[in-house]
C-alpha cells in the first residue's frame, strides 16, 4: 500500500518537471543532487533539480499587514492580530517601500469587533468622539482604528 501511495505522489510530482533550460518535457532522470531528483534534458542535454516553491502567504494578510502599518501599528501588535510573524512584516514593508507617517501627537488604539459589537461601537456616541477612526475588515470580523491624542502634562 505504501508503495502505491509512493508511485502515485512521484507521479504527481513530475507531471510538472519540465527543462528549465528549453522547456522540454523529454528528459531522462539522472541520479540524486543534494538528496533531490537530478534530471537529464534529451533535447539540449542540462541537467537540472526541481525546485519546490517556498511557503506564500494569501495577499489579503500583506495588504492587511501594510494597512495597519501605516496607520501606526507596531510590529508586534501586526503579529498578533493578524497572526503573521512581524519578521515577516518588516520584510514586506522593505520590500514594497512603505513609511509610516510620523504624527507625535496622536497613537492608534485598535478593537477588533464582530458584526453585533460593531453596532453597538456605534450605538455609543462617546466611542466616536476624539480624533478619527477607521474600520477595516479583518476576516469575518472587523477592526475599529482610532487616533487617541496623547494627554498633555
Amino acid at each position: 500500500m505504501l508503495i502505491w501511495y509512493s508511485i502515485v505522489f512521484i507521479l504527481a510530482v513530475m507531471k510538472d518537471v519540465y527543462c528549465p533550460k528549453c522547456k522540454s518535457e523529454n528528459y531522462v532522470k539522472s541520479g540524486m543532487a543534494k538528496g533531490k531528483q537530478r534530471f537529464k534534458c534529451k533535447d539540449c542535454g542540462y541537467f537540472f533539480t526541481v525546485v519546490k516553491d517556498g511557503k506564500s502567504v494569501d495577499p489579503y494578510y500583506v495588504i492587511k499587514a501594510l494597512q495597519l502599518y501605516i496607520e501606526g501599528v507596531s510590529y508586534r501588535e501586526i503579529e498578533r492580530i493578524l497572526g503573521v510573524s512581524h519578521v515577516s512584516v518588516i520584510n514586506w514593508v522593505r520590500r514594497y517601500h512603505v513609511k509610516a507617517p510620523e504624527n507625535l501627537d496622536y497613537h492608534p488604539t485598535y478593537k477588533v469587533l464582530n458584526h453585533a459589537e460593531l453596532i453597538e461601537f456605534f450605538q455609543n456616541r462617546e466611542a466616536l468622539r476624539g480624533a478619527g477612526s477607521l474600520i477595516t475588515e479583518l476576516g469575518d470580523k472587523f477592526m475599529v482604528i482610532k487616533w487617541e491624542r496623547f494627554k498633555k502634562k
